[in-house]
């Protein structure tokens, strides 16, 4: 049976404490809010087929969500909402061939040490992980270096649940046409159950923080990428310096190093966390400091150097609330825009108290994903929530637009399913697939309807 409301967790998702139809969902960033019809939350795979249908017979739409921490409106639900944090078990776990399938519910905080005891691990991740595995991948997340792909291209096989409640497996062999569709779905083709995984052997990561002057970044920073399994850079504007980060890949059973407790309280917990929300609300109040203020939190940041399995290295806390977008752009076009982004921020005194985040990803053939057939650099603006960003945005979205950047689906954007469809050779196929699964719109919400056209037409 189902669970109710009052025992599930919440996570990063956001609710107040009302009950019933008036209970009320925020997103993490607190972009996006919904007061759904009801609300329900299936312990298994024949659950979440009765309850689309009996949404159907309701004349309502159902929206799977996870833990809320999509930046767009991909999980609001008005319908019905179906959290899936009952669906939170490891149910496979192959060593020899690496192959783990999991429930869809389950956080990538939870799966990763899980993992770690059969000594496998996630072959990348992404830089937060405090989201389900479905919405994940769902929405292309991803991590960076020049030969890794995204957690998507992690997925042997995915178990939905259709709009006409009927249940399907997909796999390269197994529809395969759903299979490349529904691993970067957006929760438009269906509600995933189960996901199956292929995992790495466990490994450590030996990892190098180092600032360096911006300017010999951006001259070099397709060397840097190339030269480091993975490498990426943060840039807070109004600064010339640019916070490095690489990492070497390591056995499992290599000799760790992991910060030590000056560095994850002062570095990781003081500076980066309680000292820039300091920073930030005094810049919210009096954005002439922000400049000032970057250049502090760029000099507060020492280098430094350690080791520690990967799935303690990729993901960071981050505890200070911003607005983000993010768009994949090919990899030639990445230091020219970073170049007008940065002459537009200076041009206008636009003071963004948040870096800029650059990272890699390679190639893939999923027909959704911001790398879908080509090689890319992803680049990422911030503005802290206490700020105005609208007009900062507004520019982000033109330039990045114009060099050819695909948007990441969880992240904010303004483009509509005709820009999207220029940018996406896939595009069209993909909204077949879903009017032929879901013709009614089951599924549908604002955002999708925004991104894809309304259903069925």
């Amino acid at each position: 049976m189902s669970r109710s409301l009052d025992l599930i967790g919440l996570h990063a998702s956001s609710w107040d404490d009302t009950r019933g139809a008036d209970v009320t969902w925020t997103n993490w960033a607190r972009t996006e809010t919904a007061t759904p019809v009801r609300i329900e939350s299936p312990a298994s795979t024949d659950e979440v087929a009765g309850l689309i249908k009996s949404a159907i017979s309701d004349g309502l739409a159902v929206k799977a969500v996870g833990s809320g921490h999509s930046f767009t409106g991909a999980a609001v639900a008005p319908g019905v909402q179906m959290r899936l944090d009952a669906l939170d078990r490891v149910l496979e776990v192959d060593p020899a061939t690496g192959l783990v399938t999991v429930e869809a519910g389950i956080a990538l905080h939870r799966l990763n040490p899980l993992l770690a005891e059969h000594d496998l691990a996630m072959e990348i991740l992404g830089d937060i992980d405090r989201q389900t595995i479905a919405g994940a991948i769902s929405t292309g997340t991803h991590g960076s270096g020049t030969e890794f792909r995204s957690i998507s291209h992690q997925v042997r096989a995915l178990e939905l649940a259709l709009a006409d409640g009927s249940v399907v497996t997909c796999s390269p062999t197994e529809q395969p046409d759903l299979f490349a569709a529904a691993r970067v779905g957006l929760g438009a083709l269906g509600v995933i159950t189960k996901v199956t995984l292929q995992t790495v052997p466990l490994f450590a990561l030996e990892v190098r923080d180092a600032a360096m002057p911006l300017t010999e970044v951006l001259d070099r920073t397709h060397e840097l990428a190339g030269a480091h399994d993975h490498f990426e850079f943060f840039w807070f504007p109004w600064t010339d310096t640019a916070l490095t980060r690489t990492f070497t890949r390591l056995p499992g059973d290599a000799s760790l190093a992991p910060l030590g407790w000056w560095s994850r309280e002062v570095d990781d917990k003081l500076i980066t966390n309680v000292g820039l929300e300091a920073l930030c609300r005094v810049g919210a109040r009096y954005p002439s400091r922000v400049p000032t203020h970057n250049r502090l939190i760029t000099r507060a940041v020492s280098d430094r150097t350690f080791t520690d399995l990967s799935f303690k290295v990729f993901a960071s806390h981050r505890n200070v609330r911003f607005r983000e977008g993010e768009y994949a752009v090919p990899r030639p076009a990445l230091v020219p825009t970073l170049r007008e982004l940065k002459a537009w921020i200076e041009k206008h005194e636009e003071f963004v108290a948040f870096p800029f985040e650059v990272r890699y990803g390679r190639s893939d053939d999923m027909w959704l994903s911001p790398a879908h057939e080509r090689d890319v650099a992803y680049i990422a603006f911030h503005q802290y929530h206490r700020m105005p960003h609208e007009r900062f945005f507004a520019a982000c979205f033109d330039i990045l637009a114009a060099a050819g950047g695909r948007p990441h689906w969880g992240k904010m954007h303004d483009m509509a399913a005709a820009d999207l469809a220029e940018r996406y050779p896939r595009f069209a196929d993909f909204v077949a697939l879903r009017d032929r699964l879901d013709p009614n719109g089951v599924f549908a919400n604002p955002y999708l309807d925004r991104v894809l056209g309304p259903a069925g037409r």
